[in-house]
């Protein structure tokens, strides 16, 4: 079995294209390898976060998490601060980074645009990413676009740490799932639906209503003409709305385009909206389930208690081989 590592910030609702895009393949992987899923609250706060608001978005990702499909059993859930030893590890390998490395980070610099004041800790965002992938010492990591260049960062780190102290970490892999999907934004089919996104109306939250479903797909941005055709190049918008019914009514793009050949925009967004429901409402019943008996906290201390087993030996590993002098009696 190989050790996949992967995390989701608390920060905003999670959407329709989390859980496509990202989950889905976290319930599958937990089948077939050694899995550990993150709530990452000390990526969050690189970022000025209402601290009542964190609080609650991280009970909520990691219940969602389950609510999802992923068996605490069979997975590591659990939130990346109360597994101290990341941190700390994070600390360690800003040591080993170059700022020149850093300030290469596209991610820095398009958060840090146009702003008079950059936290200290967005700029080292990659170390401690760095930190939480090799702690495990995973193979796997599952990654978006915007995340390629902090694992390129990981590996040099992982490697100069070989190099100088002695081979020690595994160099980790992107996993690039056969099947995939990237959920663009309702509203502007180039950009990737995110939670992030200030029109609320560019993404379905998986907690939405069903009526705010329905709403925010039949505003949903379409190309002009009204054939429901999948041609990503010259009809990006209705090609999105297209990947989200394949994936929400499980049909082929094919299938889909016969079903409503001739019949326009409107009858498409109409039923899509019902499979997206349909996908959601039994997500949010297990959510609520989960929130309402309070079981979410035990299976976050037991994960991290998991967790720091292997995460404690590593960071002690690491300092002894960096010569720092341990703790005695």
């Amino acid at each position: 079995m190989k050790k996949v590592l992967s995390g989701i910030q608390p920060s905003g609702q999670l959407t329709l294209g989390n859980y496509i895009g990202a989950m889905q393949n976290f319930v599958k992987l937990q089948h077939t390898e050694e899995c550990y899923f993150m709530v990452v609250d000390l990526h969050a706060v690189s970022v000025p976060q209402d601290p009542a608001a964190l609080r609650e978005q991280t009970e909520a990702v990691a219940a969602l998490f389950i609510a999802a499909g992923i068996d605490p059993v069979k997975a590591n859930i659990f939130v990346q601060s109360h597994v101290r030893a990341h941190a700390e590890l994070g600390w360690l390998f800003t040591t080993l980074a170059n700022m020149g490395e850093l300030e290469r980070m596209t991610q820095f610099k398009d958060k840090a645009a146009g702003k008079e004041s950059v936290g200290a800790g967005l700029f080292v965002y990659p170390t401690l990413m760095a930190a939480d992938i090799l702690i495990y010492n995973a193979d796997l990591v599952p990654v978006g676009d915007d995340q390629k260049q902090h694992l390129e960062l990981t590996r040099d780190l992982a490697h100069r740490f070989n190099t100088r102290f002695g081979n020690y970490f595994t160099i980790p892999e992107p996993y690039i799932p056969k099947v995939g999907a990237r959920v663009m934004s309702l509203d502007d089919a180039s950009k990737k639906m995110s939670k992030s996104n200030p029109n609320a109306g560019s993404y379905i939250a998986l907690l939405d209503s069903p009526d705010v479903i329905r709403k925010k797909i039949s505003r949903a941005t379409t190309d002009s003409g009204r054939e429901v055709k999948y041609d990503p190049a010259n009809k990006p918008e209705i090609s999105n709305l297209i990947g989200i019914y394949a994936h929400c009514a499980n049909m082929t793009i094919q299938e889909i385009e016969a079903r409503y050949e001739g019949q326009g925009y409107g009858p498409f967004k109409k039923e899509l909206a019902e499979h997206v429901v349909s996908v959601i409402e039994p997500l949010q019943a297990k959510y609520n389930d989960i929130r309402s008996s309070g079981e979410i906290h035990q299976i976050l201390k037991q994960g991290a208690e998991r967790a720091s087993v292997i995460a404690d030996r590593t960071l002690a590993d690491v300092k002894e081989r960096m010569g720092f002098l341990p703790p005695r009696g």
